[in-house]
């Protein structure tokens, strides 16, 4: 956890400022098509009035609740189920990679990683994309593969890098996992 934490501090100094920054158009094709299969799919969001109304909740999990309500505007998550095994399209994902990194996004990889792992996961593949305004951040997108699941996280906000630490295993954030070591992706990806 304290690289995930040191990474992501580096990364908020280092990061040029960019404009806000949305999610490029058609993110959401490329999350629902990286599959070989259909899958079921469940999805939820907080908006910013029901994230203000979560206070209490943030507050019993240890996160500054009054910076953690002003600082975010929207979390969403989706989750797809596979009735088989899923083979995760390369093409697909090269897309998606290049969609997110054309508008700006930094991403990151769990450096544990191997690349057989990445199109047929026996184990969790998970990719965050960070969007900074100075050191802030103003969005984020993990997605998480495994065999038979994946889960896109979305947050929108106005974030440093630390509140992401706390807000982790709340709104179904993932939790930080301490053995992961996320990195700068490879250029190209």
């Amino acid at each position: 956890m304290r690289a995930t934490l040191t990474l992501l501090a580096a990364l908020a100094f280092s990061a040029p400022a960019f404009a806000q920054g949305p999610e490029p158009p058609s993110i959401s094709q490329y999350f629902s098509t990286l599959a070989d299969q259909p899958a079921s799919k469940t999805a939820f969001s907080f908006d910013r009035s029901m994230l203000q109304m979560a206070q209490s909740l943030m507050e019993t999990g240890g996160v500054d609740a009054h910076h953690a309500a002003a600082a975010l505007t929207a979390v969403s998550v989706e989750n797809y189920h596979y009735a088989q095994p899923a083979f995760y399209t390369p093409e697909t994902l090269a897309s998606l990679l290049g969609a997110f990194h054309a508008a700006g996004w930094k991403h990151l990889v769990n450096g544990n990683q191997t690349v057989a792992n990445t199109a047929q996961p026996r184990h969790s593949v998970t990719d965050l994309w960070l969007h900074f305004t100075g050191g802030d951040i103003d969005g984020v997108t993990v997605c998480s593969r495994g065999p038979q699941n994946m889960s896109v996280v979305r947050i929108s906000g106005d974030l440093r890098p630390l509140d992401l630490v706390h807000l982790s295993g709340h709104f179904g954030i993932p939790k930080v996992d301490p053995s992961a070591v996320m990195v700068p992706a490879p250029d190209g990806r």
